[in-house]
């Protein structure tokens, strides 16, 4: 399996995504310098200096919007969410979505539990709420499982790896 990482250092299919990066959408240049690893994949020799992948511990999924059926990665601690190429979710296709900052997805792996909150641009980012309506998050705001966000015009469903709110599946990192 021929296997490429972008400057963000996420890991991904050459055959199944060419040279675009699914998560951040970044272009990779050929692979003149890869060689194969102990495990069989190929990985360019230039790129095995970028840090570590952090480990996922949730991801959101488009439900409704531009990017409906994308998925995007949660890992550990801060997420920014905005269009830049700098976001840690970078939603495109969807103008609403301020470029920087419009809302942060937190992990916090001492609690095992995941938040939203505002980012620091004008946009407004939402939660669905229990009486079914759409509502502002003006503070830091617990997410679980199933947990519908509206950001822009792109609505998301919040599915957790990692979490420790009694539901049916838990699941934690272990700290090395």
């Amino acid at each position: 399996m021929s296997l490429k990482r972008c400057q963000n250092g996420h890991l991904f299919s050459e055959k199944r995504h060419g040279g675009i990066c699914p998560y951040c959408s970044l272009s990779v240049g050929s692979n003149p310098g890869s060689g194969e690893d102990p495990q069989g994949m190929y990985v360019n020799r230039d790129l095995m200096d970028i840090e570590p992948l952090k480990p996922v511990t949730g991801w959101l999924v488009c439900i409704n919007g531009p990017s409906e059926g994308k998925d995007y990665r949660i890992v550990p601690e801060k997420n920014f969410i905005g269009r830049a190429k700098d976001m840690d979710l970078r939603i495109l296709n969807d103008d609403s979505v301020d470029e920087r900052n419009h809302a942060i997805i937190i992990y916090d792996p001492q609690k095992n539990k995941t938040t939203i909150q505002s980012g620091s641009s004008h946009g407004l980012a939402y939660v669905f709420d229990d009486e079914d309506r759409w509502e502002a998050i003006n503070e830091s705001k617990e997410i679980s499982a199933g947990t519908k966000i509206k950001i822009g015009k792109s609505e998301f469903l919040f599915v957790p790896l990692c979490s420790d709110d009694g539901g049916n599946f838990y699941f934690r990192w272990e700290e090395k």
